[in-house]
């Protein structure tokens, strides 16, 4: 079990890593070689043409100007100068909210070490209970709650300030959802034209035996929003055709790879027609790359014309525009018909938001594809559970030794144990945790959601729930069941509970751990981008013939939240629940929030390019899980202290949880409408002031090709936009319905009651 001196081994160790990451990355981002690589947002831009030390052929790789060294830390002031205001123009407001999930982690837990430092330390500290119950346990669980006696009177210090704490959490919550809803609307209020302010996405459309998906789609609208129809886009399954286009991108690629290195060489370079180019016959590299391109492009052709003619490529699904923002919300907030589970309509992404592969997807399969993903989710949780385990018997010097006993010696020297101790559990859990996040996005993938907000909403959901059972929670019944398993095996049924509560609050050490090499050294590793660095150089290298290509090189890459801001939530539930408990943690905690907020900010303003903007809508999830933090925290002191003797304690701290889920449905009640519904007043009010800014503005030139699916967008767009622009005058709707279900009046074209076609409106 770690000792304060563990833990101060792990922490210089991890200071000195992160320190490190640090000033290789002051050094590198100086140089004008990776210029691209740590400034690309500004490239993107255009407001950065070149490094401005470019001269002398040598200064185009190498900063030769010694004055720069000097100011190596100017980045860190320099992130923090860019006010709010500028920054949501700069960079969005979905980054300056995520950035506001680190200045809340400080706003509530700067005042709360203050006080555990203040007030439960010392009264920790002043007891030997743990050495009079000779259980497994080290220096630093002297300062936690295991160490105060059994029923004594000091527990209602801890009561007084779970009090304190909760009441702090929850001011600064509801000050932190205001801010940010009144954000999002002050954004929603300025923010410029978009095609997403217009547009509507309609699932779930009935077949008809008369009309085309395109033909009843637009009768539809025409009939039910007269006056603010515009037009609509058919939604193609496209999703071959897009494999095919990709697969041709990579192929050019390699051609273009293979002519680079032709042009330094002199020589045709060669390929083998296998696996990886690894096995097969060897041809000519180039030959074989423009037989690949041209195979591929004949294919492309044949299945681009499958998805104009085939019915089938036609998804019962329409991206539908129209003439105003408050006629788009008033059909994307409304029931549409009388059967609630058709025409379903929902606020279309913006265009860079479009999860295209998911639109294909029918609508009827999306329950049983979340029933499947939600069963698989349960066994993934289930069973992570036995490596969990097996970390945790990593996670102290008994289990290693046991399991690799000629290690025994080695491990058993003071420097190699206090780096066992303070530093190896928490890179054991960051190593089993990296490529989870991966494997949850693909199950939201496979759940059918159509934008990647959403995806990544769904993700960060999935895995703080897995690192709340799994990481949190397994982590403390398993790692405490085995560290003190031979007080179990000896002790007296009566006593057992007594000792889990003893030995829950002593799991702090490990998540230390963790925090110092996730949240230290994983932060500082962040901002050196690694990856991008070297994809750049080789790309740069083998693949860049001009500027655009360099340009396309650059990999500015975004703020993946589908996997750090769940991180960021882990910390947030070991704060609070720790904090009554073991205080030792929270300044690990602190400094986690400060150091990636300050590197956050500057990858925000230099490098991240977002590929969508939600408008902060993943902020009432943010919002939850700090409160069910709350709440677990809450609970977990209320078992804890019932081990303890002060049973009279549980009515008082059973209020605690009550109020804090009353503040959430409070605070979801007054904030979150900001977060799901658009005012109509608002759409009214922009509408207004900009036909009078703009009276003959082209909305439907400017909507034309918005959300034509990508693969289509260098091809004739008249091809694929199938709506027809309807006349202000026209009352009567041209039909080829054999029904007069949904158009109540009579056609003015034949005088009957059937509806029927004209010969003067053509077919489509």
């Amino acid at each position: 079990m770690a000792t304060i001196k563990d833990i101060g081994v792990g922490a210089a160790f991890n200071i000195v890593t992160a320190t490190i990451f640090l000033l290789i990355f002051a050094f590198l981002r100086l140089q004008p070689i990776n210029d691209r690589i740590y400034f690309p947002k500004w490239y993107l831009k255009g407001m950065r043409d070149s490094p401005s030390s470019a001269g002398a052929a040598v200064t185009k790789y190498v900063n030769l100007n010694v004055r720069s060294y000097l100011k190596f830390l100017s980045w860190m002031p320099a992130a923090l100068k860019m006010p709010e205001e500028e920054l949501i123009e700069h960079a969005g407001l979905d980054s300056v909210v995520y950035l506001r999930i680190y200045l809340t982690g400080l706003k509530i837990f700067l005042p709360i070490t203050i006080l555990a430092f203040a007030v439960l330390v010392p009264v920790n500290w002043t007891n030997d209970t743990l050495d009079d119950l000779k259980v497994v346990h080290s220096d630093i669980d002297n300062l936690s709650i295991s160490n105060i006696p059994y029923g004594s009177k000091r527990f209602i210090a801890h009561l007084v300030m779970a009090y304190v704490f909760t009441f702090w959490t929850c001011y600064v919550l509801k000050n932190e959802y205001e801010r940010v809803a009144t954000m999002r609307l002050r954004f929603l209020a300025s923010e410029k034209r978009r095609p997403d302010q217009f547009t509507v996405l309609v699932r779930n459309i009935p077949p008809d035996p008369d009309e085309s998906v395109s033909e009843l789609v637009e009768h539809f609208f025409l009939v039910n929003h007269p006056d603010h129809y515009l037009k609509h886009q058919t939604v193609y399954n496209a999703n071959k055709l897009a494999d095919l286009v990709e697969k041709k991108k990579k192929m050019r690629n390699w051609l273009d790879y293979y002519q680079n290195k032709l042009e330094r060489k002199s020589k045709r370079p060669t390929t083998k027609t296998g696996f990886l180019g690894c096995f097969g016959s060897e041809v000519d590299a180039i030959d074989h790359c423009k037989s690949e391109i041209e195979k591929i492009g004949t294919e492309e052709a044949e299945e681009r014309k499958k998805v104009m003619k085939d019915p089938k490529s036609i998804m019962p699904a329409s991206f539908v525009s129209f003439r105003s923002r408050w006629g788009a919300a008033v059909c994307a907030q409304t029931q549409q018909t009388s059967n609630p589970t058709l025409w379903l309509t929902e606020w279309a992404p913006e265009p860079r938001d479009v999860y295209w592969s998911n639109l294909s997807i029918p609508f009827v399969s999306l329950t049983v594809r979340r029933l499947i993903i939600g069963v698989a989710f349960f066994f993934l949780n289930f069973f992570y559970v036995i490596p969990i385990a097996f970390v945790q018997t990593l996670a102290n010097l008994e289990g290693i030794e046991k399991a690799l006993p000629f290690l025994k010696p080695l491990i058993e020297s003071p420097p190699i144990k206090s780096f066992i101790q303070g530093f190896l559990p928490g890179l054991a859990l960051k190593i089993f945790l990296i490529v989870l996040p991966t494997i949850l996005m693909y199950m939201s993938q496979f759940e059918g959601l159509i934008s990647q907000s959403s995806l990544e909403r769904r993700t960060a959901s999935k895995y703080f729930i897995f690192l709340f059972f799994n990481v949190f929670l397994g982590s403390i019944v398993t790692g405490s069941a085995l560290e003190q398993l031979d007080t179990y095996l000896h002790a007296s049924a009566n006593d057992i509970p007594r000792i889990i509560g003893v030995a829950i609050p002593m799991k702090a050490t490990f998540f230390i751990t963790y925090v110092m090499v996730d949240g230290w050294a994983g932060v500082s590793l962040e901002i050196l981008r690694i990856r991008a660095f070297v994809l750049y150089h080789l790309k740069n290298f083998f693949l860049v013939k001009t500027e655009k290509d360099r340009e396309e090189a650059m990999d500015p890459g975004s703020i993946c939240f589908y996997w750090s801001e769940p991180r960021i939530q882990l910390y947030f539930l070991l704060g609070l629940v720790y904090a009554a408990v073991t205080p030792l943690l929270l300044p690990f905690i602190l400094v986690f929030f400060a150091l990636g907020y300050v590197v956050y900010r500057h990858q925000i303003i230099n490098v991240y390019h977002q590929r969508y903007e939600s408008g902060a809508q993943f902020w009432p999830n943010v919002h939850l899980r700090i409160t069910v933090a709350l709440i677990a925290s809450q609970l977990l002191l209320l078992g804890l202290l019932s081990t303890k003797g002060l049973e009279e304690a549980t009515p008082v701290l059973l209020v605690l949880p009550i109020l804090t889920f009353w503040f959430h449905k409070y605070c979801t009640h007054r904030y979150k409408p900001a977060f799901v519904r658009n005012p109509l007043q608002e759409a009214m009010r922009k509408d207004t002031l900009e036909h009078a800014r703009e009276p003959n503005f082209d909305l439907k030139s400017y909507l034309a090709d918005s959300y034509l699916h990508p693969v289509f967008k260098s091809d004739d767009v008249d091809k694929f936009y199938v709506a027809e622009d309807p006349g202000a005058e026209e009352v009567i709707v041209a039909t080829k319905r054999q029904s007069r279900r949904t158009t109540p009046v009579q056609s003015k074209y034949d005088g009957s009651d059937r509806l029927s076609v004209p010969d003067s409106i053509p077919e489509r």
